[in-house]
């Protein structure tokens, strides 16, 4: 089981952002709310994230008269018998609306899959018959910090049919409310539309994310998904766009441009030979795939009947199997989202995670990435002294050259943080890492101008206009200087730098 140990982070449990002490979105006590509410024999009516157009945003698969149709309803308003959840929760609960969403949805999928996620998320001390008050709260990880973000339960409706996802059981409403929660975080239902799964895993607990191109060399990513299947992992694909993702779409049932959860794998032999499935469920509780080892495919016929009643499940839920070849072939790209690098290498080590906070600033500390010009060395920096006991020094002077360079002991990730409220308005710059190895008898604190003139880099990151940077360094013991970067100076933003390390490490 994969471990990580929290060290040097933004906060520690007790403190504010902690998982025990979230930070109040808005500035909304939960607790409080609720018990001015029920003594008072109210209602919650949420000023912050209204009831109305605003709150709903636009949303492309509504006419400006279809918006006009819509209504806010309560669950009791929908089902007398309305419940929070019942028996559990799963990714068959629900189904997608009218919200281009299926990032964020296809994401709440894979998280069922982990109870301990879930419960991070959906506070289970809610009802709708004990102490209701029409006030709900749920738990997101932004930015390195737990935000408990407070909603009432008022649901944009039409015809009394809800315009965004749905209960399945049309009675249970907890995935209702955790879009309506990500939803005000967001700015807005219509701010949902459009992204990829690995914004929502982030914020359902932090970890580290690795996109993977599958028309690329995908030779050991078995392995990895077979270790990643077995920690606190989620794993999301994305179907192809354009002519190719339609031809596919048209010929074997997928959704082109659309984005599925990975739910499983499976290693099967047939005749002595073995065989990778992938299983991949469709947020919108249909649409299924229709070639080999499809629900109804020929295939499960050569399959011995214990694994064939284990696996095939012939019902309309979005759910099915492929081969990992055919996975590789008929989707574009895959994320996997996990609590520490360990699917990654295959190494069940513990793994030394810190956690800082930083920002560009136009004009102060925004010095772009020419480590030669003037303003480079304005750029915030950090420390990172990577240890190595003697243990340590016996087994690298074991190591061939090319093991040593293969030896990944070091993960550096680097979170934009932009100021836009609204998600649909925001905007990323190119960012980067710089990583200089500190000279001897360099002076404490922030290094001058002048060591950027005379020294050159150790390494330097590949620039990339994302969310998130991440990427795999060899750092031997030493005292080493990290410069996030956005690549052009003169940009402003916050960001969030965590370093994963094999190694004891000090970073300040």
């Amino acid at each position: 089981m994969a471990c990580v140990k929290m060290i040097h982070s933004l906060y520690e449990d007790g403190c504010e952002g902690s998982p025990s002490s979230p930070i109040r979105f808005k500035g909304q006590d939960y607790e409080q709310l609720k018990e001015s509410l029920l003594s008072k024999g109210r209602k919650f009516e949420d000023k912050t994230f209204p009831a109305n157009l605003d709150s709903l945003g636009k949303l492309e698969n509504l006419s400006p008269k279809q918006l006009k149709e819509v209504e806010w309803l309560r669950p009791h308003d929908l089902n007398p018998d309305s419940s929070f959840i019942e028996d559990g929760t799963s990714r068959f609960d629900f189904k997608q609306g009218n919200v281009g969403n299926c990032w964020f949805l296809s994401s709440i999928g894979a998280m069922t899959l982990h109870k301990e996620l879930v419960a991070a998320v959906v506070p289970r001390d809610q009802s709708f018959q004990d102490n209701y008050a029409g006030i709900f709260h749920f738990r997101f990880w932004r930015f390195g910090k737990w935000v408990d973000v407070v909603i009432d339960d008022f649901l944009p409706t039409r015809n009394k049919e809800p315009v965004s996802v749905s209960s399945r059981s049309q009675k249970e409403f907890w995935a209702p409310l955790l879009e309506k929660a990500y939803a005000k975080v967001c700015g807005s239902y219509g701010d949902m539309i459009a992204g990829n799964p690995p914004e929502a895993f982030k914020d359902f607990g932090g970890g580290v994310h690795m996109n993977y191109k599958l028309y690329e060399d995908t030779s050991d990513l078995w392995d990895v998904m077979d270790r990643a299947i077995q920690s606190k992992t989620m794993m999301g694909c994305g179907a192809f766009t354009g002519d190719k993702g339609k031809d596919i779409c048209k010929r074997f049932g997928l959704v082109d441009g659309h984005v599925f959860a990975v739910t499983g794998v499976k290693r099967l032999e047939i005749d002595g030979n073995s065989i990778n499935l992938v299983r991949i469920w469709n947020p919108w509780g249909e649409k299924e795939w229709t070639g080999d080892w499809s629900d109804k495919s020929a295939t499960w016929k050569a399959v011995g009947e214990e694994d064939r009643n284990e696996c095939l499940n012939k019902r309309n839920d979005g759910e099915f199997w492929m081969s990992m070849k055919d996975f590789c072939t008929y989707f574009e790209e895959m994320d996997i989202c996990c609590e520490s690098p360990n699917f990654i290498c295959g190494d069940e080590g513990e793994w030394n995670c810190s956690l800082k906070e930083g920002r560009w600033e136009e004009g102060a500390s925004a010095g772009g990435c020419d480590s030669q010009s003037e303003e480079f060395w304005t750029n915030p920096q950090f420390r990172l002294t990577v240890k190595g006991g003697e243990e340590e020094e016996t087994d690298r002077e074991r190591q061939t050259e090319e093991e040593s360079e293969g030896t990944k002991n070091v993960l550096l990730s680097l979170l934009q943080r932009p100021d836009e409220e609204h998600r649909s308005k925001l905007k990323y710059h190119y960012i980067g890492f710089t990583i200089f190895k500190v000279p001897d008898k360099a002076p404490r604190g922030r290094l001058p101008q002048s060591l950027f003139l005379e020294e050159w880099p150790l390494k330097v990151s590949e620039f990339k206009k994302s969310r998130e940077l991440i990427e795999f360094h060899t750092l031997e013991p030493g005292e080493y200087l990290i410069i996030p970067s956005t690549y052009d100076p003169h940009k402003t933003g916050g960001f969030i730098i965590t370093i994963y390390s094999k190694a004891e490490t000090d970073i300040e």
